[in-house]
C-alpha cells in the first residue's frame, strides 16, 4: 500500500531541529532537492502498490533519495543508512520534515529501492530535470538578446552539438576461465546431490561418490601453475566435464529413486539450470575446439552477464552491460543498454531522433568516432543538414587546407567531453564496477549513476555563476577583470598587427 505524504514538499526553514536553528538554503542537499521533480512521477511509482493492502511503502523521494546519496557519496547501503541517521540534510533530501536519531529503514531496503524503481522511469526524471534547467537557460538568454539576433536564431533549423559514444560498465565478478567456470559447475552439483540425497526417506542404496577430493586436485594441479599449455589446459577441462557428466547422471538417479526437485531451494534450482547450460556450452566449445558461443555464460551467480568485445588498450573484453549514450551543453544520457553485444552505429538514427523530441531541432553536427561514420548514417545526416565529424569517405587529399586540419581537430577535441563523462562515471562513481547482482536492479543502477552525473553537473554550473556573480559585485575583482581584459585584448591586437 503507498500513501503520498504532504509533508514530503516542505521548504528547509519548516524542517524542525532538536537543537534550534535551520537548514541553510545554498546547502548541496537542498538545492539538489530542489532540482528534482519529486512530485511529477510519484504517481508511476504508485502504481506498482495496492491501493489498499499491505503495510505502507516508503515515498518515492525517499527510496530514490537513498539511491542518490548512496551513488553520490559511493557508500554501501550499510553506511548510506547511517550517513542519513547522522546528517539532517540528507534526511530532507529523502522527504523527512524533522531530524530523527532513529534510522529511517533497513539497509536491506535499498534493495528493494532498486527493484522498484525502473530504469525508464529514472530516465524521464534525469530528461525533465535537465529539460527544464535548459528552458529556464533558453529563456534568459532570449530576454537577454536584441530582437534580431532572436528573429536569426528562430530561422535556423539545426542547433546545438550532438556527441556519441557507447561503453561497458564491468559487473562486480572474477574474470572467467573455462577451467574456473567448471570447477565452481562441479561444486555446485555436489551440493545438489547432498541436498536430495538427504531428503530421501528410504535411503535403498548408498550415497552416489562425486569424488569431489580427486576433482579439486586434478583442477589445482592446473590453476596453481604459471603458465600453462595448450594440451594441459584441455585436459584439465575434458576432466572437470567429466565429473559434471557423472554428477548429473547421479542427480537423475536421484530424481528417478523418489529425489523432488521441490526440496531444493529457488536458487538451487536455478543454479542446477545454469550448471546444465555451461555444462552445454563447454561440451560444444570443448568437442569443436571453438572459443566462442552465443549466449555465452562467464558466471554461474548471474548468468545474464556476457562477454562484450571492446578492444580497448587495457582489456580486450569487458563482461558486463554494454550501453550507448548521447552528450550535449555537457549533460549524458542513456539511450540504450543491452547484457548483448550489439553495434553502436544503429543507434545514431534514434539518438538524433531524441535528441529533435526533446529539443525540438536536429542537431547541427554529431561528433561520433569511426564506427559511426557509415554510408548510411552519412546519408541520413546529409538529407536532414546534419554535419557528421570525421574526414569524408573516399582516398584523402595530396593537400589539406589548415580550415580542414583545425575543424578535424576541433571535432575530436568535442568528442572528448563524453568520454571524460564516461571516465567520472567509472572512477568518481559506480560505472566501473557495478555492485548490483539482479538485472535489472544492475540497470537502474547503471541508470542512476547518469542521474547523479547531470546533478554534479548542474550543482557545479550553479557554484560557477555565484563565484561569476561574486567577483563582479565585488570592487576589487572587477577591476582585477577589466584589467585582464584589456590586457588580453592589446596582446590579440599586437598578434594580430604583428608583420610575418
Amino acid at each position: 500500500m503507498y500513501r503520498k505524504e504532504q509533508k514530503q514538499d516542505k521548504p528547509p526553514e519548516n524542517f524542525e531541529l532538536p537543537f534550534g536553528g535551520k537548514l541553510a538554503a545554498d546547502n548541496r542537499w537542498v538545492i539538489m532537492a530542489n532540482m528534482i521533480p519529486w512530485s511529477e512521477f510519484e504517481a508511476e511509482y504508485a502504481e506498482i502498490f495496492s491501493a489498499s493492502m499491505g503495510a505502507p511503502a516508503k515515498t518515492f523521494r525517499m527510496a530514490l533519495g537513498a539511491l542518490i546519496i548512496k551513488e553520490k557519496l559511493g557508500a554501501s547501503d550499510r553506511e548510506t543508512v547511517e550517513q542519513i541517521r547522522e546528517n539532517p540534510y540528507l534526511q530532507y533530501f529523502i522527504g523527512m520534515s524533522a531530524y530523527s536519531n532513529e534510522p529511517p529503514f533497513d539497509p536491506s531496503m535499498l534493495v528493494h529501492f532498486r527493484e522498484r524503481i525502473d530504469m525508464n522511469l529514472v530516465n524521464k526524471m534525469n530528461q525533465e530535470m535537465v529539460k527544464k534547467v535548459l528552458e529556464t537557460k533558453e529563456e534568459e538568454q532570449v530576454k537577454s538578446k536584441k530582437s534580431e539576433t532572436e528573429a536569426s536564431k528562430s530561422e535556423a533549423t539545426n542547433r546545438g552539438k550532438l556527441i556519441l559514444d557507447a561503453s561497458c560498465a564491468p559487473a562486480d565478478i572474477s574474470y572467467p576461465t573455462d577451467l574456473g567456470l567448471l570447477n565452481q559447475a562441479r561444486k555446485q552439483t555436489e551440493i545438489i546431490i547432498d541436498r536430495l540425497y538427504n531428503s530421501l526417506t528410504e535411503k535403498k542404496f548408498n550415497k552416489p561418490r562425486t569424488y569431489r577430493k580427486r576433482a579439486r586436485k586434478d583442477y589445482l594441479a592446473v590453476a596453481k601453475k604459471r603458465k600453462v599449455n595448450f594440451n594441459e589446459r584441455r585436459k584439465a577441462i575434458k576432466k572437470q566435464l567429466q565429473y559434471i557428466k557423472r554428477n548429473c547422471s547421479h542427480i537423475q538417479q536421484l530424481i528417478d529413486s523418489g529425489a523432488s526437485l521441490i526440496n531444493l531451494s529457488n536458487r538451487q534450482y536455478k543454479m542446477l539450470l545454469v550448471v546444465s547450460e555451461v555444462y552445454r556450452q563447454q561440451l560444444w566449445l570443448y568437442e569443436n575446439k571453438k572459443r566462442s558461443i552465443e549466449d555465452r555464460i562467464v558466471s554461474l551467480s548471474q548468468p545474464h552477464i556476457r562477454p562484450i568485445v571492446r578492444g580497448k588498450a587495457r582489456t580486450e573484453v569487458e563482461f558486463g552491460a554494454k550501453f550507448s549514450a548521447s552528450c550535449f551543453d555537457g549533460y549524458v544520457f542513456l539511450d540504450h543498454i543491452s547484457w548483448d553485444n550489439f553495434n553502436e552505429s544503429g543507434d545514431l538514427k534514434t539518438q538524433v531522433e531524441a535528441y529533435k523530441n526533446y529539443t525540438g531541432y536536429y542537431p547541427e553536427s554529431v561528433h561520433v568516432d569511426k564506427i559511426y561514420r557509415t554510408r548510411e548514417n552519412r546519408a541520413w545526416c546529409q538529407e536532414r543538414g546534419i554535419r557528421i565529424s570525421g574526414p569524408p569517405l573516399g582516398r584523402p587529399p595530396k593537400n589539406v587546407s589548415p580550415d580542414t586540419k583545425k575543424q578535424a581537430r576541433d571535432d575530436e577535441l568535442i568528442r572528448n567531453s563524453i568520454e571524460g563523462k564516461f571516465g567520472q562515471g567509472k572512477r568518481r562513481f559506480s560505472l566501473g564496477r557495478v555492485m548490483a547482482k539482479l538485472p535489472h536492479t544492475s540497470l537502474t543502477a547503471i541508470a542512476i549513476t547518469f542521474l547523479v552525473m547531470n546533478l554534479s553537473t548542474l550543482l557545479l554550473r550553479l557554484f560557477c555563476q555565484f563565484l561569476c556573480q561574486f567577483f563582479k559585485t565585488t570592487s576589487f575583482f572587477a577591476a582585477l577583470i577589466n584589467k585582464t581584459n584589456v590586457l588580453m585584448n592589446f596582446r590579440k591586437q599586437k598578434i594580430i598587427f604583428t608583420p610575418a
